[in-house]
């Protein structure tokens, strides 16, 4: 298969035609037209000027210029000024903004139903104020633990408000009495704060 550096150098002579007429009447630089011809694709100039400098010299021979520049790429595809393979691996097209856009939002739906679902699994946390002092007969629990949770305090249901805290005040009727308060979650799990009081 003829080359398009072979096709162009052969439809010139055919029609007896110099380098200075066509460098006139095309308005292409003669070293262009002459690097044409050679092969000397270090005198080609850059994309896209190179593209169109060939097409317009094929026509210009009364030649096919789309076919002539298909020509002339396949040859000399690798090797054209800004034809070479691309710098980065990525360009920012609407595309690639809309794959960007649908993975992040992606993981941020995955992320938060992973946290929810921690959240949910997870043991509600229980902060008990104990009183200082358990000489007297009636003592006041008090603490603060996830607001979705529900508190038993020696198996006795407790009121927890919106911000989570608690308190009950309790009857000690023995020197020694031991004090549960559990926090149980939606989930049902539980956190547990024992004391003994003496």
């Amino acid at each position: 298969m003829k080359r398009a550096s072979a096709i162009l150098e052969s439809a010139r002579l055919d029609r007896e035609i110099d380098f200075t007429e066509i460098c006139k009447k095309t308005k292409i630089p003669l070293r262009y037209l002459i690097a044409f011809e050679n092969e000397n694709t270090k005198e080609f100039p850059q994309e896209p000027y190179c593209s169109l400098m060939v097409k317009d010299y094929a026509e210009f021979l009364g030649l096919n210029g789309e076919e002539l520049l298909s020509l002339f790429r396949r040859d000399y595809d690798r090797h054209l000024p800004g034809i070479s393979k691309p710098r980065f691996l990525f360009s920012l097209t609407p595309q690639f903004t809309f794959t960007l856009f649908t993975i992040l939002l992606f993981l941020f739906f995955a992320l938060y139903l992973l946290s929810e679902y921690l959240k949910f699994n997870r043991p509600p946390p229980l902060e008990v104020y104990w009183p200082e002092n358990f000489t007297e007969n009636s003592i006041k629990i008090s603490g603060k633990t996830d607001p979705q949770s529900t508190v038993k305090i020696n198996d006795s249901l407790v009121l927890v408000d919106i911000e989570g805290n608690f308190a009950k005040d309790l009857q000690i009727s023995t020197s020694e009495a031991k004090i549960t308060i559990e926090a149980k979650s939606p989930a049902g799990i539980v956190t547990r704060d024992e004391k003994v009081l003496k």
